[in-house]
């Protein structure tokens, strides 16, 4: 027994990275999705702590939160939910920073579909568009303001052209699937290294929809957790992080 209890703790000495190692829950909106899983593997591997990552609409994130969910820290599509749990006391005070910019883009699966100017979206030839949910998703949101100003909104929706998703991955799904020719979704789904991977783009220009701040925050539940700070610190702040941020098409604050 002696010479097992011995050779544990020399096992434990050789990898104190393993003995020390955690997990902990992190609510990511849907368009962070790539990059925070790429983001999250760099973390454990330097450190061997593990995010556990979720995936949703920054709004269901917010009620999932309120009544109860146990995560640690919200990576959200916007600004204005962390400052509101922040305010309400949900939140660890002074920990809520802008980790990235967004941007929209309409987009299809189709090579050559879309023009650079977007002007497809104002014809005939597209069936069905797809959005997030402007009540749930930021992305959403911005995606009328966009529709909106080009007075799109009213005959789109009466012609019943417009599907919605939950959250702006399953607006992308709808829109790689062919379900939908079309979709306004984030500029950081379809890039990779700056460049378009697949099917044809527009870049929405920035002066047709609010900016797009995404803001994390630390959950009240989490306030004491160094572990949790550790990962907020190294989205912040490595340069790592920020490499992987920039290379899926975000702007840095």
């Amino acid at each position: 027994m002696k010479k097992l209890v011995l050779l544990l703790a020399s096992l434990l000495l050789a990898c104190p990275a393993a003995a020390l190692a955690d997990e902990f829950q992190v609510a990511v909106a849907a368009n962070f999705t790539a990059p925070s899983k790429d983001i999250a593997a760099e973390f454990e591997k330097e450190t061997g702590h593990r995010a556990v990552l979720s995936f949703d609409s920054t709004g269901n994130f917010y009620a999932q939160i309120k009544n109860g969910a146990p995560f640690t820290l919200l990576l959200a599509a916007d600004s204005a939910t962390p400052a509101k749990l922040e305010e309400e006391g949900g939140a660890k005070p002074g920990s809520r920073f802008t980790y990235a910019q967004g941007a929209l883009a309409l987009w299809s699966a189709r090579e050559g579909y879309v023009d650079s100017q977007g002007e497809v979206l104002k014809g005939d030839q597209f069936k069905f568009l797809a959005v997030a949910d402007p009540k749930l998703a930021p992305y959403g949101a911005a995606a009328y303001e966009l529709l909106d100003a080009w007075k799109l909104t009213a005959p789109l929706q009466s012609a019943q052209r417009i599907v919605t998703g939950n959250n702006i991955g399953q607006a992308f799904q709808l829109t790689e699937s062919g379900q939908a020719e079309l979709g306004l979704i984030a500029w950081s789904q379809v890039c990779r290294d700056g460049q378009l991977s697949r099917g044809s783009v527009w870049l929405v220009p920035a002066d047709l929809y609010s900016p797009i701040l995404q803001d994390a925050v630390i959950l009240k539940s989490a306030a004491d957790n160094a572990v949790v700070q550790a990962f907020a610190d190294y989205l912040k702040n490595s340069p790592k992080a920020r490499e992987i941020i920039l290379s899926y098409g975000y702007t840095l604050p």
